[in-house]
């Protein structure tokens, strides 16, 4: 056989076997499912010296392919990391189960008792870049919700999600659950991935989480359904009533505080009336951060800023730079967002109320924050545990997409005989 039709034959397996084992998967009660997700975050930590192992191939092979320092942060596991990727995995088990979860109830005048219930979708394909974390968070999101899921992770990360993928299967089979629930590519391939984009006969939906390079592939591509995780193009507007010392906290962290993640800050719009207070002290507090500040001719004035291209609008730098522009209002800050933005996560930093119920209310990304980090855009930090996205689409789901968003829904009714005139 072809090298293409080896990949074809294996992804046809694997859709074959996670298809099987999604229908044992739905109906496992909620105590089999937690064991397996503790099991599974006790096994990540005693394997802690082999996952750090891996990942050290992985770094390696990240560096000779020329990664930037950011991804590079994105690839890394230690000990600390893999200790949250156990608590992780942990907080999801103890979360309540959302299968068979009543949404609503209500009886008819015909006699009909009728309710929705949540029931999982079936089969996940996931399809990401670089974070080895996600291996083990959309694992652990898609067995909670009762979905099996085949994983498909970068190049860059394979050795480390290998080992991490490792415990996640002996934990499904210390609790006696279908190993086949989650299934890592074993290929760097890319084939593999255009073989996922049309599996419709095993994969009810597509999660892609990566930059706009995947995402486009995967939503030009795919004949399987597709809950988009667009790029993190970030922004923070901040207004005339602004709190100086809240506006310096909120931006430096939001842009420092990790810049290779999706939450992470890439533009910063100032109202023109405090260009000269509250915003030359935060773009100065960028600079001695060692953030490169890339400003429209207003913002450049500023020593230390360079002049922005328009190329940097809408751009996901995931590094330490970002955009910075003057705008004359809330409803500049607003029509520059819509431009340019990705629905992914937006901010205001105002003290006056109205105007943040305005941008709260108007701005239409699956995230609007007031007066918080950007870096807070994160499932773990929404209660959800761990996350295996953002959604940045309008249908289904939304923003964090944690293990009820993995859940579709039916309708049980219930009769005595009743028949329809």
């Amino acid at each position: 056989m072809k090298d293409t039709d080896d990949i074809a034959a294996l992804m046809a397996d694997m859709g074959s076997r996670a298809r099987a084992a999604a229908k044992q998967l739905a109906i496992a009660p909620a105590e089999t499912k937690t064991r397996a997700l503790n099991a599974a975050a006790d096994r990540l930590e005693a394997a802690e010296a082999e996952i750090v192992a891996a990942n050290a191939q992985d770094m390696e092979f990240g560096r000779e392919k020329g990664l930037s320092p950011a991804m590079l942060d994105r690839l890394m596991l230690d000990g600390d990391r893999i200790k949250a990727i156990a608590g992780s995995l942990r907080a999801i088990a103890a979360q309540d189960d959302p299968v068979g979860a009543t949404l609503d109830s209500w009886d008819m005048p015909s006699g009909l008792a009728i309710e929705r219930v949540r029931t999982p979708i079936g089969v996940i394909g996931v399809i990401y870049e670089s974070r080895p974390n996600v291996t083990a968070d959309a694992g652990a999101l898609c067995l909670k919700s009762g979905n099996a899921v085949i994983l498909r992770g970068g190049s860059e990360s394979l050795h480390s999600s290998r080992a991490i993928h490792a415990c996640i299967v002996q934990g499904l089979a210390d609790a006696g659950l279908p190993e086949d629930a989650v299934q890592l590519v074993p290929t760097r391939d890319r084939a593999a991935v255009s073989e996922m984009l049309a599996m419709t006969d095993y994969i009810d939906v597509i999660v892609p989480r990566g930059g706009k390079g995947l995402v486009g592939l995967v939503q030009r591509e795919a004949r399987v359904p597709v809950f988009a995780h667009l790029e993190g193009i970030v922004h923070i507007y901040i207004d005339k009533d602004a709190d100086p010392e809240a506006a310096l906290k909120v931006v430096l962290n939001a842009k420092t505080r990790r810049t290779g993640i999706c939450g992470a800050a890439e533009c910063l719009l100032i109202h023109r009336d405090v260009l000269k207070t509250v915003g030359q002290g935060v773009v100065r507090a960028l600079l001695d951060a060692g953030v490169e500040v890339r400003g429209d001719a207003d913002v450049a004035a500023i020593d230390g800023v360079v002049a922005a291209g328009e190329d940097d609008w809408g751009r996901e730098f995931l590094d330490k730079i970002i955009a910075a522009r003057v705008v004359d209002d809330i409803d500049g800050a607003m029509a520059h967002i819509s431009r340019y933005g990705s629905d992914h996560t937006d901010c205001i930093i105002t003290d006056d109320a109205d105007t943040a119920a305005r941008f709260l209310n108007e701005v239409d990304s699956a995230i609007v924050m007031h007066n918080a980090s950007t870096q807070f855009a994160d499932g773990g930090e929404f209660g959800m545990g761990a996350e295996i996205g953002i959604a940045t689409g309008r249908l289904h789901a939304r923003g964090p997409v944690g293990a009820e968003q993995l859940t579709s829904f039916k309708y049980k009714v219930r009769g005595t005989g009743n028949t329809r005139g």
